[in-house]
């Protein structure tokens, strides 16, 4: 199948968004398999704060970015492997990624070290969720990375979907919202500052959204 990486996408009816789940840390657990179902976090450049963690690590109620020096108690007492970062460890097994998702899509446009947008046009939707799961039992069984994978007629839909099959646990790691009544059930649910590009002046416009504002913006496209 041929493929064209780093091509922005215009305007797909169907988008998936694959992104790396914990990313940072599923590349060091990569290297490191005794690690997995353990707390783990990857400091910043200077170890100062904590920049990726682990589900474990959540689940302490360890925010992003928190300063090391504040949760040395909570370290010790927890076992939480420090890691720091190892950036060209996550670039390599970025563009390992990127490489494997281009063999499903025609047409991928990275967004992150660890996101990418991936043209699904085409497909039914049962044929769509099993294609999208193939993708991410791919990865993890040739990279060894989890992934989940949301879809929608546009990135914003396709990100809020992403946010839900991360969130939820979903099995199979893939959420679709291609239909508007699914649509409109997770938007009606959404805390702006859940999606990025939206988060800070959406949040000051809406808090949490009703359905009007969001399905404006659900259109956006961001090309």
């Amino acid at each position: 199948m041929s493929f064209t990486l780093f091509r922005p996408i215009a305007a797909p009816s169907v988008i998936g968004l694959a992104d790396g789940n914990n990313f940072y840390v599923s590349c060091e657990r990569v290297f490191a398999p005794r690690l997995e179902g353990k707390p783990v976090v990857v400091l910043s450049n200077n170890d100062g704060c904590v920049v990726a963690r682990s589900n474990e690590v959540k689940a302490l109620g360890i925010a992003m970015g928190t300063p090391v020096h504040e949760i040395r108690a909570l370290i010790r007492r927890h076992r939480i492997q420090v890691y720091s970062s190892n950036y060209s460890l996550y670039g390599d097994l970025s563009a390992r990624m990127m490489t494997v998702l281009g063999q499903f899509a025609p047409r991928v446009e990275v967004y992150s070290i660890d996101e990418a947008f991936l043209d699904l046009t085409g497909f039914a939707d049962p044929a769509l969720l099993a294609y999208a799961q193939g993708i991410v039992q791919t990865v993890r069984r040739w990279l060894g990375l989890p992934v989940s994978i949301g879809i929608g007629p546009t990135k914003v839909l396709a990100k809020v979907a992403n946010r839900i099959a991360k969130k939820q646990k979903i099995a199979g790691g893939v959420v679709a919202l291609l239909d508007p009544d699914r649509q409109a059930e997770a938007l009606a649910k959404l805390d702006v500052a859940d999606l990025w590009a939206l988060a800070r002046a959406g949040r000051r416009s809406y808090g949490r959204w009703a359905l009007t504002p969001p399905c404006g913006c659900a259109r956006a496209r961001f090309d």
